[in-house]
């Protein structure tokens, strides 16, 4: 059985054919194959019921749909002209059985299954075609009521109980039909949704991966330059020490294993203390507190997330080597936002951050220096050691303290 159907399913394929042709073929091959035991029984029952004229369309319809289904299998070309011949066909059959047997009524309500002709446009074509059919199907409808009031002896005579029988049978057939094809668009329907959310969660967490959760709102109600002022944020700058000669003795693929496990860990650690990740450049690492949403507790949740990252690669190591890092820390005002129309990026800008780079920049291996601005902030939660002035590129000379620990705890 699994052959047969893939067989069916194979006439009139090509080889370079797409889901949105291969689709509608299997379907038109489907409905030409499950027509011929339909057509059958019913041209089987006319001629038993005493009605060889409407046996002689639905034998027509027959020959009409075996012959379409064996071009088109043959030729694998005209799929469109093909599907229309059937659909045609379809409707011509409702109306002549519905002529021969003297119109609505007396024919069963037969011409009820010209309504699959429209439906079978709406699954296979378009529309715009589709509403064609419709309307050519109501045409149908109003031929067989001219018929039912124009035709005094009908061709063919249907007795009472055939007659209800074969209505019976015309309406379940139609019903189950017309139902199993909404079934279908149900399905595909829902398919499509649950795709559709599907990338839409996707491309949302890709986002969130790169823009803050506040920012990724703002830009979807209303893409936009993003420039926003805070009065107050701490900014900290990571480096791994002598990482470029170090580079130098691994292979590209070492390299990146041994920064994503820093970052990776360094990325829990920022979700842990719910601030924010800027960007890596290289072996840096850029995080800030207090933005995109203002906190007043910026350098206390980054000074303790300088000291965890310190410890962290103090205490491990990394591919069989011993890491230490440079973290400066700075706090102040900053310009934060989007700029750009292309691979967007949030970012700082402002003096805040330039002297946080310095303070990275300038500083010691496994030492976490910060400036006066963030010490007058953090000085009465944390051990802080003055490290004297030194001369800071573009401000001059700065007086800068090294973060040891916890007040209550030991370096």
């Amino acid at each position: 059985m699994g052959r047969l159907f893939s067989y069916i399913a194979g006439i009139g394929a090509t080889a370079n054919e797409s889901d949105d042709e291969r689709i509608p073929r299997i379907l038109y091959v489907g409905a030409s194959f499950g027509s011929v035991p339909a057509l059958l029984y019913y041209g089987w029952l006319f001629v038993r019921f005493g009605a060889p004229l409407a046996a002689l369309a639905m034998f027509g319809y027959l020959a009409v749909s075996v012959l379409c289904l064996l071009l088109f299998g043959l030729s694998r070309r005209y799929f469109h002209t093909y599907l229309r011949i059937f659909l045609c066909a379809h409707l011509l059959a409702s109306v002549a059985v519905t002529f021969v047997l003297g119109g609505i009524a007396a024919s069963a309500v037969h011409v009820m299954w010209g309504l699959l002709a429209p439906l079978g446009a709406l699954m296979l074509l378009t529309p715009r075609e589709a509403t064609r059919w419709f309307l050519a199907y109501l045409g149908v409808l109003v031929l067989g009521l001219v018929f039912s009031y124009t035709i005094g002896q009908p061709l063919n005579v249907l007795s009472p109980g055939a007659g209800l029988r074969l209505a019976v049978m015309n309406i379940t057939g139609v019903s189950i039909f017309a139902f199993a094809m909404l079934y279908y668009f149900v399905q595909q329907r829902d398919f499509a949704f649950r795709l559709l959310r599907g990338e839409r969660e996707r491309s949302e967490d890709l986002l969130l991966n790169i823009l803050p959760k506040d920012i990724v709102a703002v830009l979807k109600d209303n893409p936009q330059t993003i420039a926003d002022h805070f009065d107050g944020a701490t900014i900290l700058f990571a480096d791994v020490v002598n990482f470029t000669p170090l580079a130098a003795t691994m292979a590209p693929t070492q390299i990146v294993e041994l920064l994503n496990q820093v970052f990776s860990y360094f990325d829990s650690l920022v979700d842990k203390y719910e601030v924010e990740k800027i960007k890596t450049i290289g072996d840096c690492y850029m995080v800030a507190g207090g933005v995109p949403r203002p906190r007043p507790d910026h350098a206390h949740v980054m000074t303790r997330l300088a000291l965890e990252m310190r410890d962290y690669v103090e205490q491990h190591e990394f591919g069989g080597r011993r890491l230490a890092l440079r973290i400066g820390l700075n706090s102040g005002p900053v310009v934060a936002g989007v700029i750009g129309q292309k691979k967007f990026i949030y970012d700082l800008w402002g003096d805040a951050v330039n002297t946080a780079s310095r303070m990275e920049s300038q500083g010691g291996a496994g030492i976490i220096q910060i400036t006066g601005a963030t010490y007058n902030l953090i000085a009465e939660s944390f051990i802080c050691e003055p490290r004297g002035r030194i001369d800071i590129k573009g401000k001059g000379e700065m007086e800068v303290w090294r973060v040891l620990g916890c007040r209550g705890k030991t370096e």
